[in-house]
């Protein structure tokens, strides 16, 4: 299992990808092989994948340091199938999934100083 924000991340990345070319097979079992089941099955996976995508995007950007606009293009990574792995493997390679030690606070932080 992993131990950081960014195997957290990367695990539900892949997973989500993974569950994206579940559905489409399924879609082709539906309609070309009268298979409706498959996408009864793989609809419900990959609707909780997608969810524990979108909640782990927002879980992990404030540790992470994300800015602003790379969490959103994490959420809009989760649309087109298989971007999230694009996503993963992008942002690994600019070290957007290691914890980086800041004195500065994290969004959350700066959060609770407006309070």
């Amino acid at each position: 299992m992993p131990r950081t924000y960014g195997g957290w991340f990367r695990l539900v990345a892949i997973a989500e990808a993974i569950s994206w070319a579940g559905l489409l097979i399924a879609m082709v079992l539906k309609y070309g092989f009268d298979m409706p089941f498959a996408v009864t099955v793989m609809g419900s996976v990959h609707g909780a994948l997608f969810t524990a995508y979108v909640l782990v995007c927002l879980i992990v950007f404030s540790p992470l340091r994300w800015s602003f606009g790379v969490l959103v293009l994490a959420g809009v990574a989760s649309v087109p199938p298989l971007a999230t792995i694009w996503f993963e493997r992008w942002a690994a390679k600019r070290g957007l999934l290691t914890v980086v030690e800041s004195d500065e606070p994290t969004f959350w932080g700066k959060v609770r100083q407006i309070n």
